[in-house]
C-alpha cells in the first residue's frame, strides 16, 4: 500500500459549498495556493465555477477571468507544481494550459462539452473524468441507481473507452461522490473503491467536507469537517487510491506520513 498523493482545492469562486469568497480574489487565491504547497501538496486543483449541490454555471469568459490570473500568478513562483484545471468547459481548459495548467478535471466526464476529449488529445495532457448524475443545479433532486457500484463503474468505463479512443494520453478517474449520490449511494461506493482501481491510469478520489460526511458525523458546518475528512481517508487507504483531493493539506500530508507505520 502507498500513500496517495495530495491534490489541494483552489476555488477561484463565490459559491463553492465550504471556502466560496475565502480566495475569490486573484492574489489571495495564489497565495492560498502557495501555502497549499508549502503544505505539502503534489497538485493544485484550480476551479472557476462552482459545482456544489443547485449550483448555476457562468459563462467561459468569466470562468477565464477567474482561473487565468490565479494560474499565471502560481507559474510566477513555482513552475514546477502540477496544475489541473477543474472545467467542464474546452475553452477554459484550453486557455488554462496555454498559461501553465497540465491537468483537465472535467466533473462531466466530457459530456458537457463534445471538444473535451478532443482537446485533452491534441493538447496531450492528462484527463480526469468523474462522474455525475445530472447537473449540479438538479443532481440531489432524488437521485436513482438500479446498482450504484455498477452503474458508475459501467459509466466510467464507457468515458475512459471515449477518451482512450479520442487520443488522451493519460486518464483518471473520480466516482463522484455527492455527485447526484445519497448518503447510501456514497457508502456504496466508498466500501468499494478498489473495484474502480482497474479502470484507468489512476483514480481521484474528492470526500473532503462533503455532506456525507456530515450527516454520518453530526458536524454541520462544513469548514468543520476536516477532521472527519482524515478519518475517512485513513480508513479507507486499503483501496489505494492514486490521489485525494482536500482542502486542508496540512492534515493530508501528515496522514500520509503515517502511512508509514502500517504494515504491509
Amino acid at each position: 500500500m502507498t500513500a496517495p498523493r495530495i491534490m489541494a482545492v483552489v476555488n477561484v469562486t463565490p459559491d463553492s459549498f465550504s471556502d466560496g469568497g475565502q480566495f475569490n480574489s486573484s492574489q489571495g487565491a495564489v497565495d492560498h495556493a502557495l501555502r497549499c504547497i508549502d503544505a505539502g501538496a503534489h497538485m493544485l486543483d484550480i476551479g472557476g465555477e462552482s459545482t456544489r449541490p443547485g449550483a448555476t454555471g457562468v459563462d467561459a469568459e468569466e470562468e477565464r477571468r477567474r482561473v487565468i490570473p490565479v494560474i499565471e500568478g502560481i507559474r510566477r513562483h513555482n513552475e514546477a507544481i502540477p496544475i489541473s484545471i477543474d472545467t467542464m468547459k474546452a475553452d477554459v481548459a484550453e486557455a488554462a494550459i496555454r498559461v501553465g495548467a497540465n491537468v483537465i478535471n472535467d466533473v462531466s466526464a466530457g459530456r458537457h462539452d463534445a471538444r473535451m476529449l478532443d482537446a485533452a488529445a491534441s493538447l496531450g495532457v492528462p484527463l480526469i473524468l468523474m462522474h455525475m448524475q445530472g447537473q449540479p443545479r438538479t443532481m440531489q433532486d432524488a437521485p436513482h441507481y438500479d446498482d450504484v457500484v455498477a452503474d458508475v463503474y459501467h459509466f466510467l468505463r464507457e468515458r475512459v473507452h471515449a477518451a482512450r479512443a479520442a487520443g488522451v494520453p493519460s486518464v483518471l478517474v473520480d466516482v463522484g461522490i455527492g455527485f447526484g449520490k445519497t448518503l447510501d449511494h456514497n457508502v456504496a461506493l466508498l466500501r468499494n473503491l478498489s473495484r474502480f482501481n482497474d479502470l484507468a491510469d489512476g483514480q481521484v478520489l474528492g470526500i473532503s467536507r462533503k455532506r456525507f460526511l456530515g450527516a454520518l458525523t453530526g458536524i454541520d458546518r462544513a469548514a468543520d469537517r476536516d477532521e472527519a475528512t482524515m478519518l475517512a481517508h485513513a480508513m479507507l487507504l486499503p483501496h489505494n487510491v492514486a490521489w485525494i483531493r482536500v482542502h486542508d493539506v496540512a492534515r493530508a500530508a501528515l496522514l500520509s506520513r503515517l502511512t508509514l507505520l502500517r504494515s504491509e
